[in-house]
């Protein structure tokens, strides 16, 4: 039988041979993520349960990162909670504070999950890790509890979309510009329950940081997985970061997919979404002039050291607009120490943005640059929901760090090449 990356990986870990698109398994998983949002309604799921410890306390990661450092007393109240569950569990894997980046940027970075492997986490763009060929997805609270306290889960084997990739990216486009293409194209509901495997000669173009953006972005197709292969670039990524036995996964020729999407990376330029969907999708060239209040540089699809310098030569010797605040947030600390031994910190920060501390923040409308009514921001996060970043009456346009950058300039959309 000819089968999927997804399919063989499901197969693996379900102690099966053969999977069947559809079917439902019980899997056994290999790590488990929960944030400051998930953790508490999971313990308390598992609370209900008729067992005291979990199954593995060296599997279990809990990341505070979306409303910490800790916004109001309620989300101080969050935190207090998972760290005393954390501490009473033995969880070595907690992340807070200066330790603490946003989850889906740091679990990788610091090799908590590698191909092959099985992870399941409590927030939907859990998808990301996918970049590194293994199976991640989100699921709810019951089930992270579930697989705390057995060390499995249930899941539904998923139909898969081909999505092949050739050729290379022009000057200023990113992994954030090909998925916002692709969402264009599949929309947001398309790939319901979907695996989103990426393949062609297209894929040896891509970065790391490209394919973790890709990955993390499925999710607005409604997708439950999105799939690299491995290949030359994954192994020097896992380099120093991975050092436990792991295994990778190819599809086989002749596997199943539902559709195949071809995209010429060649023939893209920077994208920006418009609200109120990740998938209403125009060139940037297409908006440019629509004025802005805002431009944020960061969340776990855009807060990369590379996005981070793509935004400093832009910004070198320039200064943000006057009527724009800029935000701008390294996804780790440890990306945030590297910015500023490269001087991109410096750089940012002369321009007139605020560089604040390693979190969700602004994206999920958490804290550190909120919108009011009537206003307009650019922003690099994955979601452009009525209201996600602040009042239901702002907007959110969703682009690449180049164009937001260019943007903030501007005070305006632009291309980045109207100020490159």
């Amino acid at each position: 039988m000819h089968r999927t990356i997804a399919e063989k990986i499901l197969a693996a870990h379900s102690g099966r041979r053969e999977v069947e698109p559809g079917e439902l398994l019980n899997v056994r998983v290999d790590l488990t993520m929960a944030n400051d949002g998930s953790t508490p309604p999971a313990i308390q799921e598992f609370r209900k349960l008729p067992i005291e410890r979990v199954w593995d306390p060296e599997r279990i990661v809990l990341v505070m990162d979306h409303f910490c450092p800790a916004k109001d007393i309620a989300a101080a109240a969050n935190a207090k909670t998972s760290r005393e569950f954390a501490r009473a569990q033995g969880i070595r894997h907690f992340y807070e504070g200066g330790a603490a980046g946003i989850e889906h940027a740091l679990l990788p970075e610091q090799g908590l999950v590698a191909p092959g492997e099985l992870v399941v986490g409590g927030d939907s763009h859990t998808c990301t890790y996918g970049a590194l060929n293994c199976f991640s997805c989100g699921v709810g609270h019951t089930d992270i509890a579930a697989a705390w306290a057995t060390g499995e889960v249930w899941l539904k084997v998923p139909h898969s979309l081909k999505i092949l990739l050739h050729g290379r990216k022009a000057a200023w486009v990113s992994g954030k510009d090909v998925i916002l293409h692709i969402l264009g194209r599949v929309g947001v509901e398309d790939a319901n329950y979907l695996s989103m495997e990426y393949s062609g000669d297209g894929v040896a173009d891509l970065t790391m940081e490209d394919r973790l953006t890709i990955c993390n972005m499925t999710a607005e197709a409604q997708a439950k997985v999105g799939l690299f292969p491995f290949d030359e670039r994954t192994r020097e990524y896992l380099i120093g970061r991975v050092n436990r036995p792991y295994t990778t996964y190819s599809a086989d020729p002749g596997a199943r997919y539902l559709d195949t999407l071809e995209v010429d990376l060649s023939s893209l330029e920077p994208q920006v979404a418009l609200p109120y969907l990740p998938s209403n999708v125009k060139p940037a060239r297409e908006v440019a002039g629509v004025s802005i209040d805002q431009a944020f540089i960061g969340a776990c699809t855009n807060g990369w050291l590379a996005d981070l310098r793509a935004a400093a030569r832009i910004m070198r010797g320039k200064k943000i607009n006057p009527n724009v605040r800029c935000v701008v947030i390294p996804a780790t600390p440890n990306i945030y120490r590297q910015a500023l031994r490269e001087g991109i910190v410096g750089v940012l920060s002369e321009a007139g943005c605020v560089v604040g501390p390693s979190t969700c923040g602004p994206c999920i409308g958490g804290h550190l640059g909120l919108l009011a009514a009537g206003e307009r921001a650019v922003s690099t996060s994955n979601r452009n929901f009525r209201g996600r970043m602040g009042h239901p009456e702002s907007e959110v346009w969703l682009a690449g760090p180049a164009v937001a950058a260019a943007s903030a300039i501007m005070g305006r959309i632009a291309h980045p090449e109207e100020v490159a």
